[in-house]
């Protein structure tokens, strides 16, 4: 087993292809395939599952690969310590529903342990994108919620993939509003009160199923709805129609301006705000510390 070897294992892991793997590392297709099946054979085990849908993380791959970043971590350091080595980028991907505080965490990592070159992904998508993107190693984490509605399909979601879930916070529900809402001087809304405005939510595409909503009191039913698939859209409707959302009521104002406000929604569920990951690997220095940014960005 070689250095370059669990470089190599990393590349194809983060960019989920031989192929575009290759292109990064600036060698043949064929000699890097060579390289993972060698070292597949040394280690006596599958560290890729491949089908003809393209190639994939094993379960036994996802743990190899959490100490193979470590490794090369470390490696990297001793080499910038001792060689006076320029750093190579550092990555870290994270997927998650629209929630501005895992935007306001992102921004705080990068601040906090960004060098001069990185490759970060944050992608805001669907819940079963979510799910999906942490099991297959394409995000580190996911951010979504659980309630008592939709908890026993993602947790059986969760379990077969091997991930786990890690509470972050529990909220109450809270509507999303322009300040001119009519709405918007009331302590707090009844459900009733919102059937004449238009409810806004989160496209889920093909699994577009209540339990894979993105807001609560998902089937519910209302005169008026809009899917969305961005939440620039969603707010930009948010003023623009006197419509609402419903979420969690952490906002920010940094990223969001002060058009829309929280409103608390007069109802008995809870949100319980999270963030996934694989059972069987360890994070990365840099996912160990969003987990913390997202602690204190969520922190009263």
């Amino acid at each position: 087993m070689t250095l370059q070897q669990l470089k190599y294992i990393i590349e194809v892991a983060n960019r989920g292809s031989i192929n575009e793997a290759a292109k990064r590392l600036f060698i043949s297709q064929p000699t890097l395939s060579n390289a993972i099946r060698d070292l597949e054979e040394e280690m006596q085990l599958s560290i890729f599952e491949r089908s003809n849908k393209g190639i994939s993380l094993s379960k036994e791959g996802v743990e190899f690969l959490s100490y193979a970043r470590q490794v090369v971590e470390q490696a990297e350091l001793l080499e910038n310590r001792y060689l006076n080595a320029k750093p190579s980028p550092q990555h870290f991907a994270v997927s998650t529903q629209h929630y501005a505080f895992a935007v306001n965490a992102f921004v705080s990592l990068i601040g906090e342990y960004g060098h001069d070159e990185y490759e970060l992904s944050l992608r805001e998508t669907k819940t079963y994108e979510i799910i999906e993107d942490v099991k297959s190693m394409r995000s580190e984490i996911g951010i979504l919620y659980l309630n008592e509605f939709n908890g026993k399909v993602i947790n059986k979601l969760l379990k077969t993939a091997n991930l786990q879930f890690n509470s972050l916070f529990i909220a109450k529900p809270h509507i999303f509003i322009s300040i001119n809402n009519p709405l918007a001087k009331q302590s707090i809304v009844t459900i009733d009160q919102l059937q004449n405005y238009p409810y806004l939510s989160f496209d889920q595409g093909e699994y577009n199923s209540f339990h894979f909503s993105e807001e609560i009191l998902s089937t519910l039913s209302h005169k008026k709805s809009i899917l969305v698939n961005d939440r620039a859209t969603l707010f930009n409707l948010l003023i623009g129609l006197n419509g609402y959302t419903i979420s969690t009521g952490v906002l920010s104002a940094d990223l969001n301006g002060n058009e829309i406000i929280p409103v608390p929604l007069d109802c008995e569920e809870t949100i319980n705000i999270g963030w996934i990951s694989h059972k069987n690997a360890s994070l990365s220095k840099l996912g160990a510390e969003y987990v913390q940014a997202l602690i204190a960005a969520t922190s009263p």
